[in-house]
């Protein structure tokens, strides 16, 4: 997918940056794999605020997108779709035994091709593999992290983690964050890179079109009382000192990882800054 730039008519064009489209192929989604997602606007059950910078947007389904891929039979892909929920195409697949469902499509995923999982699959795009099927040097996406799980990582537009190497029951991994970790041989990954890689070039141009996506205005720690932020208050327009959160943490190289979590013992290299 390519984006395009709009020219200045109106303020709101002036900035704008926006996807083409073109790897689109429908604009009607599959209605027996949707379903209602509710919305709390940042409020509770009692209705006072607990989130901040949340509300509004347009209304939306929710595509029930398909993360294991545990069927071992081939699927033939129907459809290209935009997906309102996600930075990533996804895209409708039909099994052979008449069952559909919704995955994440990957980069270069035609209409008419036929994607596979399982033992037997190829090492081809779109295809859902256990990392010990995977040849060394592959690129993949929808990893998991512990077999049976669903993908959860590189799973948003343009990222890609890379096969480096295998060491007896476990698969070194190089993810999009720089980070080098060891994963499960058992634990199933899919083939090639996520799809709609330009997502990253796209500039929403105006405020307005960031409250379509139910993000309301955030206003900065500096422009605060003092009482509301450890970084307000000042004389005119103040530094606000040493970057912190709103609870008093350091907001720039403040390391916010657990040291005692279990599962450090599996990352090789930590992710670059």
């Amino acid at each position: 997918m390519a984006v395009r730039k709009f020219k200045p008519l109106t303020p709101g064009t002036r900035h704008k940056v926006a996807g083409t489209f073109d790897d689109i192929t429908t604009q009607t989604p599959e209605k027996s794999l949707l379903s209602v997602q509710k919305r709390s606007g940042g409020r509770n059950n009692t209705g006072k605020m607990t989130i901040r910078y949340v509300g509004g947007g347009h209304k939306k389904m929710y595509r029930n997108v398909d993360f294991k891929r545990v069927k071992d039979i081939p699927a033939v892909v129907k459809t290209i779709e935009y997906d309102p929920n996600r930075s990533a195409r996804i895209a409708l697949i039909c099994y052979t035994n008449g069952d559909k469902s919704y995955v994440i499509a990957p980069n270069g995923l035609q209409v008419g091709q036929t994607i596979n999982s399982g033992t037997g699959a190829a090492p081809e795009v779109g295809n859902t593999l256990y990392l010990s099927d995977i040849p060394l040097g592959t690129v993949i996406h929808n990893i998991e992290l512990y077999p049976g799980q669903g993908a959860v990582l590189a799973r948003s537009a343009g990222t890609y983690a890379q096969l480096l190497a295998r060491e007896n029951k476990y698969a070194i991994i190089k993810l999009p964050s720089g980070e080098t970790r060891m994963v499960l041989v058992t634990c199933r990954a899919t083939i090639g890179a996520v799809s709609n890689a330009d997502h990253s070039l796209e500039k929403h141009g105006k405020a307005g079109r960031r409250r379509w996506l139910g993000r309301r205005p955030r206003n900065r720690g500096v422009s605060m009382n003092p009482v509301d932020h450890p970084m307000g208050g000042g004389e005119g327009r103040s530094s606000g000192g040493h970057p912190r959160s709103r609870k008093g943490l350091l907001a720039k190289g403040y390391k916010t990882r657990d040291p005692k979590k279990t599962t450090s013992k599996f990352i090789i290299s930590k992710k670059k800054k």
